[in-house]
């Protein structure tokens, strides 16, 4: 979640927009990024509700002031991408460190741990349902027009994603694209 938090922060910072450092968020601190009710409440009620199968649950998302970036539509796409991005760096990183630490110690499980968390953050955060990051790529991508009325559907994008996740178009199309990128890391 900070690495994550942190990549969007930084890149909205190099691509001029000050907002998240001069609020604190341009931070590896944990503490900067915890909303209450997303990083809290909702995984522990899932976790609860579903007996541990179905954990969801967010950060509290970096402020970006669109006014403020040197090219809005461009940077858009990198501020989107470069979360997901910073996730799944981190999850080859650690694939690579558990080829030199024994994977059944603790700390190996705790890295197989990290990095599989890392990997499935990425890619979930790819997929294009705002307020998902990968949204946030297709806005940038789209005329101003369709991208605004992309934008719209924001306030329902979790309901469409409890949704897919009820109707297991997750288990058919995010969870296989994570074991194959699992494997290719090392993470298992």
């Amino acid at each position: 979640m900070s690495i994550h938090e942190f990549a969007h922060a930084w890149v909205a910072y190099r691509c001029g927009d000050s907002t998240a450092k001069i609020m604190g968020r341009l931070s590896l601190n944990p503490l900067a990024h915890i909303d209450p009710i997303g990083t809290v409440i909702m995984p522990l009620f899932l976790f609860i509700v579903t007996g541990g199968r179905f954990v969801l649950g967010a950060a509290r998302p970096v402020p970006i002031n669109y006014w403020l970036l040197k090219n809005p539509k461009r940077d858009i796409i990198w501020i989107g991408i470069s979360g997901p991005f910073a996730n799944i760096l981190m999850a080859y990183i650690i694939g690579l460190m558990l080829k030199f630490i024994n994977t059944h110690s603790i700390l190996g499980v705790l890295l197989n741990n990290l990095g599989v968390i890392n990997l499935a953050l990425g890619i979930f955060n790819l997929i294009p349902i705002p307020p998902l990051d990968g949204s946030r790529i297709v806005m940038g991508l789209l005329p101003s027009k369709a991208s605004r009325l992309y934008a719209s559907i924001e306030p329902y994008g979790i309901l469409i994603i409890i949704i897919m996740v009820a109707l297991g178009i997750f288990n058919l199309i995010i969870f296989p694209l994570i074991d194959i990128i699992m494997d290719l890391f090392g993470l298992g």
